[in-house]
């Protein structure tokens, strides 16, 4: 069985679930949304809101600068105390430099970690979710330039291990597109620096994930405001209707 399968099951099945979310500072979702809801308190609101699932847990463990090796070193404590249903992991933004990480680790080495990161996931009997990192000004990040490469890897690894995969680069990307001249591919809109989505930008990941992992339910209140929230970002001279 598949793990999108699994996953459906799981849902469901009636029974609670445990959902754990983690990885560096975009997941751990401090300072950058201004006070706004980062993406696991939209998915928080949408599961046990408006999905009414409200015996479910959802757990953030994501801790602001790691990286792939610390979350495999202290995976007992991220992961596997809460015995969670579904894991979810957003990684790669500190891994992909080549400044701040000593020594510098290669694409190849970022996929062993993260094959084994689902490895260990489905040991313990839960579904991994691997979400590719979102977009970096590249202008003010250039240690960051193997971002794209990296978010490639993830989706190799995905595609190996027959993995969920939820593409928030390319969601980030396609965002960026016809966003007037003089953005050069960057999305301006979804970002609070260089590499930090802002309060837009989480509403952006949390529908992707919503979408990707069966989430959407129609007539959702909580998809209805994050798919406004995303639009006045896109286009902030047009009012909502």
């Amino acid at each position: 069985m598949t793990d999108a399968s699994r996953l459906q099951d799981l849902l469901a099945s009636g029974r609670p679930l445990t959902w754990v979310m983690t990885g560096d500072s975009i997941t751990h979702g401090l300072l950058h949304t201004r006070g706004a809801r980062n993406y696991v308190d939209h998915l928080h609101e949408l599961i046990r809101g408006d999905l009414g699932r409200v015996q479910d847990a959802v757990i953030n463990t994501a801790i602001s600068g790691w990286r792939m090796p610390l979350i495999l070193e202290d995976f007992e404590r991220r992961v596997a105390t809460w015995q969670p249903d579904v894991v979810t992991i957003m990684i790669g933004t500190n891994d992909c430099s080549t400044t701040w990480v000593d020594p510098v680790v290669s694409s190849a080495e970022f996929g062993t970690g993260l094959t084994e990161f689902i490895a260990r996931v489905r040991e313990i009997g839960a579904v991994p979710v691997l979400l590719t990192p979102p977009f970096v000004d590249l202008d003010h990040a250039p240690d960051r330039d193997r971002l794209g490469e990296f978010a490639d890897t993830m989706r190799a690894v995905a595609a190996a291990e027959d993995a969920i995969l939820v593409d928030i680069h390319a969601a980030f990307a396609e965002f960026s597109a016809g966003t007037g001249p003089g953005n050069e591919g960057t999305p301006w809109g979804l970002l609070d620096d260089a590499f930090h989505p802002n309060a837009a930008g989480h509403a952006l990941m949390a529908l992707e994930m919503a979408r990707a992992l069966g989430l959407d339910a129609e007539e959702s209140r909580v998809v209805a405001d994050l798919t406004g929230r995303i639009a006045v970002a896109r286009h902030p001279q047009w009012p909502l209707a």
